[in-house]
């Protein structure tokens, strides 16, 4: 019969406050299993028995596990970077993680964000209670290719949408400058009415299209704010006389130049109303002046 070992042995709690010395064996006879010593640590390093372990594991590709002993003394471990359901995953060799169709990078407690492929489309998808906000003082949408620009927003500047690569719209301090034709169902003018003062009134260029004022003075005009020369820019503006029948005048701009070189008399009678137009394309250096109709209403 062959000799019989025997190693020094105790319960789990007795284990617990043994420090054996470096390389002692003891064995743990409530778990059953073999316990190793280091000559510091109180309880030993208990071993599984192969009944724990769900798998033979003899190397670190057991593990699947792609580096060496040398390298896992590190954090940056690397898989095949494709992500799967229950693994983890931090990057193949080219730093890429790879998400096949139909799988999702979820963001938020409530999944608020989703960026993913379906095969068909790729799509970046908010469904939370706010909003998708992008943030940088310069952004640019570019083609696939990377050889158009699409879109450029710049903050505090002119933003831009690009048609084959050509700026058609532009983004200015006063509005917007369109490159090529514009093309509107339906197209709707800008009205204000302005108002005397100290009998003198400003007809702002910037404002709107249409305007109207009512006489309680006789009163001076001021064009201001038209577009720089090279743009043309029209307005129209309806006068219209107190209720008193009061007679009250205007002097128009130097700058008009009215056919016949004769500004127009205003029509007298109570609430009476007259409409002008006005037209420049040298920055209202020159205006010109056509009266659309007189005594209405």
């Amino acid at each position: 019969m062959a000799k019989q070992v025997q190693f020094r042995r105790g319960t789990t709690s007795q284990h617990s406050t043994f420090t054996g010395a470096v390389g002692e064996i003891t064995v743990d006879t409530d778990k059953n299993t073999a316990v190793v010593h280091d000559g510091s640590t109180a309880g030993g390093v208990p071993l599984a028995k192969s009944s724990e372990l769900s798998a033979k594991v003899e190397s670190l590709a057991d593990l699947g596990v792609t580096a060496s002993a040398a390298e896992l003394n590190y954090n940056d471990i690397t898989t095949l970077g494709t992500v799967e359901a229950s693994k983890v995953v931090t990057a193949d060799a080219n730093g890429d993680v790879t998400f096949p169709d139909g799988e999702k990078a979820i963001f938020g407690a409530g999944s608020d964000l989703e960026i993913y492929s379906d095969g068909t489309s790729s799509n970046i998808k908010e469904s939370g209670s706010g909003d998708l906000q992008i943030f940088g003082d310069n952004v640019n949408i570019f083609n696939a290719a990377g050889s158009q620009n699409l879109i450029n927003l710049t903050s505090g500047g002119a933003n831009k949408l690009f048609y084959s690569g050509s700026k058609k719209l532009e983004t200015t301090s006063v509005g917007a400058d369109v490159t090529g034709e514009l093309i509107a169902d339906s197209y709707n003018e800008t009205y204000a009415a302005v108002t005397s003062t100290s009998n003198a009134t400003t007809v702002d260029c910037e404002a709107g299209n249409a305007f109207s004022h009512t006489l309680t003075e006789n009163t001076t005009f001021t064009f201001s704010n038209p577009p720089a020369s090279g743009t043309a820019y029209s307005f129209s503006i309806e006068i219209i006389q107190d209720a008193s029948a009061s007679g009250y005048t205007v002097t128009w701009p130097s700058s008009v130049d009215w056919p016949a070189a004769t500004a127009p008399t205003l029509t007298a009678t109570a609430s009476a109303k007259d409409v002008f137009v006005f037209t420049t394309r040298d920055g209202g250096s020159n205006w010109y002046g056509f009266t659309a109709g007189q005594a209405l209403g």
